[in-house]
């Protein structure tokens, strides 16, 4: 995002991330949680691979976990804690998934955000005690202040990534837990930090503020993310934490939002799904959906707006949602665009389904077959392949009306290569024009309906394949 378009939006770029919002504090730490020399990640030597997100009041919290039947510890300690109606922290470590580790790694999970909740009652305690550091807010009791200092464990939530099936590294994280708590401040280098520590595969940090009016006030929702690989996300509410677990690979996505607006819990958690649902799942990078895939927004309420509610007035309740929406899609292109091995960005548009569904699953076929893919990577249109993979998707099709095209991106100029059941009269050359570029739309009208769906995407590259292989025989190639 630049800031002529947040601007339009009516949205201003901030720095900080999600230390912008008023009462977000952060730090990050390492720990040497994957240990250094035990394969990809350790080389980057003593990267941060611990963090703290935390409000300094009890905050509104919602989160969206991954769909996987096979779903990692700290999934199902956060989906739990998010179900309620307030928070206080996150806790996340990168270099290990805690994912596929049985009873002790929902042990461990559990005892991370003890750990966090007495590391932060700690921290909390003595600045309380010191009188400039106490905050206080208009019409505050003392039971008011003295709530805001008792942290219990129900009150954190706990995310992992890294390798599968590794037992987390409990003496490490409860060393790194309690160094960084007195480190957290709300800085743009703090928040810089937690967006460096998240890190597994990626290349570059993924962060955004954003600042807006409400009435009288001003409002800001900050965001930091990472993913690189095994990124499909398809996320939900609730998980099914009855399902049992078998070990696979690595990797996930994670993003963290924090907003300073007044927002009444339930509100908050419709909000994030429906963001979620115009962001986070709606990329692909590989078709892998990961065991650990969360994302979490606290909403602390310090920026004094009138609480946003099913009752609220109607423009206040959109621009927030279009806000988060824009932070959240923001959020998400990075993703695919530091995807591992990625050199082509590509948004796959599907028109004309007989439902909305069968539009999501004609863009899913185009856009995780490694066919279409593989001929992305080399520029080429192969608007054939396209067509062949919307052909065996679950969507109805009749091949004597569909209509493939290309153009750059966000332009309403479409290339036809294939259009009404033949090859357009158009140039090879033409179409490899537009597929050539770092960027582009693949367009795809099926002409048996209302239904669309759009699709974020990636080519599929040697370096993807080279990345990934890994080789048992030398324990430093290996993911995570």
């Amino acid at each position: 995002m630049n800031a002529s378009d947040s601007n339009q939006k009516g949205f201003d770029k901030i720095p900080g991330s999600i230390c912008a919002p008023l009462g977000f504090k952060a730090a990050a730490v390492f720990c040497d949680i994957k240990k250094l020399g035990t394969g990809k990640g350790s080389e980057k030597g003593q990267k941060r691979d611990l963090a703290l997100i935390v409000s300094d009041v009890p905050s509104g919290v919602a989160g969206m976990f991954t769909a996987n039947q096979v779903c990692a510890a700290p999934v199902k300690v956060s989906a739990q804690h998010a179900a309620g109606k307030s928070a206080r922290a996150i806790v996340v470590n990168s270099g290990n998934a805690n994912a596929c580790t049985g009873k002790q790694g929902l042990k461990d999970a559990q005892e991370m955000a003890r750990l966090a909740a007495q590391a932060l009652a700690v921290a909390f305690d003595r600045r309380h005690s010191k009188s400039s550091a106490v905050i206080r807010l208009p019409g505050d009791t003392a039971r008011q202040v003295d709530r805001r200092y008792k942290i219990k464990a129900a009150d954190i939530l706990v995310c992992s990534t890294g390798r599968i099936g590794v037992p987390m590294p409990m003496k490490n994280v409860e060393r790194g837990i309690h160094d960084c708590a007195p480190r957290l401040a709300r800085s743009v280098r703090n928040a810089r930090d937690v967006a460096e520590a998240i890190m597994t595969s990626d290349t570059r940090r993924k962060e955004i503020a954003v600042e807006f009016g409400l009435g009288r006030s001003k409002v800001r929702i900050g965001g930091i993310c990472k993913g690189a690989g095994m990124i499909q996300p398809g996320m939900t509410a609730a998980i099914d934490t009855a399902r049992s677990a078998v070990a696979t690979k690595h990797a996930t996505m994670l993003a963290f939002l924090t907003t300073d607006a007044v927002v009444e819990s339930r509100f908050l958690k419709k909000s994030l799904a429906i963001a979620v649902g115009q962001s986070f799942n709606r990329i692909t990078v590989d078709g892998d959906m990961s065991t650990n895939d969360s994302v979490i927004i606290l909403a602390n309420g310090l920026a004094g707006n009138r609480r946003l509610d099913p009752a609220a007035a109607g423009p206040y309740r959109e621009k927030f949602q279009s806000a988060l929406n824009h932070v959240c899609l923001a959020l998400a292109k990075m993703i695919v665009r530091d995807g591992e091995g990625v050199s082509r960005f590509v948004t796959v548009r599907v028109r004309g389904a007989r439902s909305p569904g069968e539009a999501e699953a004609a863009a899913r076929a185009i856009a995780n077959s490694s066919l279409v893919k593989t001929s992305w990577c080399g520029g080429d249109p192969n608007w054939g392949r396209v067509l062949c993979a919307v052909g065996y998707s679950r969507a109805r099709v009749d091949e004597s009306i569909v209509d493939v095209g290309y153009s750059r991106p966000g332009e309403r100029k479409i290339l036809y290569g294939f259009r009404r059941g033949r090859p357009a009269d158009l140039p090879l050359q033409k179409l490899a024009a537009v597929t050539a570029a770092a960027e582009f739309d693949v367009h795809v009208d099926l002409h048996s309906g209302s239904g669309e769906f759009v699709l974020y995407a990636s080519d599929l590259t040697e370096n993807y394949v080279a990345f990934n292989k890994g080789d048992v025989s030398d324990p430093t190639s290996l993911g995570g």
